[in-house]
């Protein structure tokens, strides 16, 4: 089965002109669909029709502060990942940011593979899978807990019939943990499905 991968689309929005030719020509490179915007007035039109997964976000612009601009994000889309990117960082923006649920804080000038750490780190919680293995784990989870759910079973009902610990099944689930084939297969017998059926559809 050929795993296709969805591109993750990233919103920069920062007032410096190089700093967003920069981080988009980056992100590009790394297979991201990046939309650029150095008007952060125009911020909540893009956010109402681009779908966007990310948003890297400049906290200080001169229009609009990237706390404001964070907020109108707020009022549109209360889950979409927002990394907060600025050049003096302190203590009293930190705070009202991650109060509006800004995932992760990075000080300007950054290192690009902390930059990328910090990325890979908010998609994961995000749940948003960049590799075909990760992509995989991620439907395989998605199906077990379709199945189970479509069955009335808990978590408990499940460590029951397969042997495998609730903490491991939950895992799976959620797509932290590779499972293993013999995993699978208790799994498949415990939902009574085939154990290609676990792997989404063809």
């Amino acid at each position: 089965m050929a795993i296709e991968l969805p591109a993750v689309r990233i919103l920069i929005v920062d007032d410096d002109q190089q700093i967003c030719d920069y981080m988009q020509t980056l992100l590009e490179k790394d297979g991201f669909a990046v939309t650029a915007l150095t008007d952060p007035t125009l911020v909540e039109n893009e956010v109402r029709h681009g779908e966007f997964h990310v948003i890297i976000l400049d906290l200080m612009m001169p229009k609009l502060d990237g706390i404001e601009v964070l907020q109108r994000i707020r009022g549109i889309d209360k889950d979409i990942a927002v990394i907060i990117l600025t050049a003096h960082p302190n203590l009293d923006s930190a705070i009202q940011s991650m109060k509006l649920d800004a995932v992760d804080y990075i000080k300007k000038p950054f290192n690009v593979d902390e930059f990328r750490d910090v990325l890979g780190r908010v998609m994961r919680k995000k749940g948003l899978a960049r590799t075909p293995e990760e992509q995989l784990h991620k439907i395989i989870g998605d199906t077990i807990r379709g199945l189970r759910k479509s069955k009335e079973l808990t978590l408990k009902q499940m460590s029951r019939r397969t042997g495998l610990s609730i903490s491991l099944l939950s895992q799976i689930e959620r797509a932290e943990s590779s499972p293993s084939i013999s995993s699978l297969y208790k799994i498949a017998v415990a939902l009574d499905s085939r154990i290609q059926d676990l792997f989404g559809k063809e």
